[in-house]
């Protein structure tokens, strides 16, 4: 339940008082009108009904820069709800596609995709950390590194902008992604170069191996990660994170370009292939099962014409790089 607060010009008070009683918000309440004409409006909302009120209001008053939508979390409300209508808005979540709507998706997302000085530096904090815990063979360090590291919110933000049709944000994301990526990788390959690093511990050489193992966990890991945000558990991302690491490959592939063991760099480079490319693939499943689309007719039908190419360009790869694993996998001796 999220309390749902319109500003606008009083002329719409009539319309935004029907449409929070006509979309079921459990309360509703305004003050007087301001000097500057505008009015202030709060509904208390429940989850399955707040996207329909949103796109709604949206949709009246979108051509007035003088209205604002704002969305408060509610951590408790008293008096309590009563039972028959916590009842049926518990049985209405259960048929609802997501209890976040799209502009809090957005909001949220969004911000995984900034790229600024906070997130060089995490990438560049995460990818020291992972290095010497990869280097020392220190399971919990790099684990720790794996989730400081910011690098999986731009792959689903560029899920989650395809899926809306919002090429901005798609376009960020993809920049704040390569920016991530290269600098873990350059930051890994001095690293070896100016430190002595013994390449032959577990740690490390376990991030260039891959199997189909490795498909199935970054899969399962990606859908989690949209899962997680669409039912407003992020923080379930942590655990995430973890499953589907991005830094660690991606450092250990910087190393091994730096020691010129190009065999092993092949592995690692795969590795962070297959992982890049099933959370991207996964998250845009994800988003699209979940209902996840633009508001508008126009924007719906101009997103759909890119949702074949994008699950089939991913899809595409994705059978390319399991190829390539199988390719690479000892045939087993029978006789």
């Amino acid at each position: 339940m999220r309390i749902v607060e319109v500003v606008a010009p009083e002329r719409y008070a009539k319309e935004i008082i029907g449409m929070g009683r006509f979309y079921g918000a459990a309360d509703l309440w305004w003050g007087p009108a301001n000097a500057d004409g505008r009015q202030a409006f709060r509904m208390l909302v429940p989850d399955p009904a707040r996207q329909r009120l949103l796109d709604a209001l949206e949709s009246l008053l979108e051509r007035d820069a003088a209205a604002r939508l704002v969305v408060l979390s509610v951590d408790a409300t008293l008096p309590r709800l009563s039972a028959e209508t916590e009842e049926q808005d518990e049985q209405s979540r259960r048929s609802e596609a997501i209890s976040a709507t799209r502009e809090e998706l957005y909001t949220e997302i969004a911000r995984g995709a900034r790229l600024d000085g906070n997130y060089l530096l995490l990438v560049m904090l995460s990818t020291i950390v992972a290095a010497i815990g990869l280097a020392e063979d220190n399971v919990a360090v790099v684990i720790g590194a794996m989730v400081i590291a910011p690098l999986l919110g731009p792959n689903i933000a560029f899920a989650f902008a395809t899926s809306l049709g919002d090429k901005a944000l798609a376009a960020q994301a993809l920049v704040t992604s390569v920016a991530g990526l290269g600098l873990a990788l350059l930051l890994g390959l001095l690293m070896v170069l100016l430190w002595p690093i013994d390449l032959s511990a577990p740690e490390i050489v376990a991030r260039t191996e891959v199997n189909l193992a490795s498909v199935a966990l970054a899969l399962a890991s990606g859908a989690a990660a949209v899962l997680s945000l669409t039912t407003g558990l992020s923080s379930a991302l942590v655990g995430v994170m973890v499953a589907v690491a991005l830094l660690p490959p991606t450092a250990v592939l910087g190393m091994q370009l730096g020691s010129g063991h190009w065999e092993l760099a092949t592995g690692a480079a795969l590795l962070l292939a297959v992982n890049v490319v099933c959370v991207l693939l996964a998250a845009k499943l994800v988003f699209l099962s979940r209902g996840v689309k633009p508001r508008t007719w126009l924007e719906r039908t101009k997103a759909k014409q890119s949702q074949v190419l994008y699950i089939g360009l991913w899809a595409g790869l994705l059978a390319i790089l399991i190829a390539i694993i199988l390719a690479r996998s000892p045939v087993p001796f029978v006789g």
